[in-house]
């Protein structure tokens, strides 16, 4: 596999009016193609901002971010949103979605957006990424007709319109019941028996630790970086020490 994200190292600090705050402080990272990354840790522990940095919302005071091997810091905004919606699909804790725009044309939209397949392709393309999430009835209903959970699936549905090999996900289960939230977590990982590479920023530990690779966060750094092998392996030594 090879690497579809590099950071190295990346410092981001923030101005404000009681001074400097280093949100980021040298983080060094590489996340193979096919990972299923999750991004753990407090709150302020500067988890969304290493998401922001990958996905180029915002940019680095210091280091370089690669995305299968192109540096993205220093793009022009227009040249970056077009990188971006070619190569990654973000999702938000708030699904964002256009009220005014039905399900499908929600989808439809970074289609458009890219000039990407033929008109009568791109309504095709999304009803069938509706029924991949299991919406397809709902491809007519406008995002206030949705629950919580629908409306996170049309999301996801959004961010694989252009068949982007690297998908972002900040808290997306952060707002959704216990069951919800596992049906949302079951699509990633189908998405990643389809080959896709995926970076999960979450505060909840039991999805953490279902996932290839974690990263745990703290004060700007990464202080552990722990795969499942790895996981299962201290697990074992904990109960073998108990017993």
């Amino acid at each position: 596999m090879g690497t579809l994200i590099e950071l190295k190292n990346v410092h981001k600090v923030y101005k404000t009016a009681a001074g400097e705050f280093p949100a980021l402080r040298g983080i060094n990272l590489s996340v193979n193609e096919g990972e299923f990354v999750a991004v753990i840790g407090k709150s302020g522990s500067g988890k969304t901002t290493l998401i922001n940095m990958i996905t180029g919302i915002d940019y680095p005071t210091q280091g370089d971010v690669l995305i299968a091997g192109t540096k993205i810091n220093g793009m022009k905004e227009g040249k970056l949103a077009q990188f971006r919606g070619r190569n990654m699909g973000i999702i938000f804790q708030f699904f964002q979605l256009l009220p005014t725009l039905t399900a499908v044309e929600n989808v439809m939209l970074p289609m458009d957006f890219l000039n990407m397949y033929s008109n009568g392709e791109r309504r095709e393309r999304a009803l069938m990424l509706l029924e991949q999430v299991g919406l397809a009835d709902h491809a007519n209903k406008v995002p206030s007709m949705l629950s919580g959970g629908q409306q996170q699936r049309v999301a996801i549905a959004r961010a694989l319109a252009n068949d982007p090999p690297l998908l972002l996900a900040d808290e997306p289960t952060g707002n959704l019941d216990s069951k919800t939230a596992d049906t949302i977590f079951q699509l990633f990982e189908n998405l990643i028996n389809q080959g896709k590479t995926i970076v999960m920023v979450t505060h909840d530990n039991d999805l953490a630790s279902r996932v290839s690779r974690d990263l745990t966060v703290s004060d700007g750094e990464i202080i552990a970086d722990e795969s499942r092998q790895n996981r299962y392996v201290r697990a074992e030594k904990s109960e073998a020490v108990l017993s």
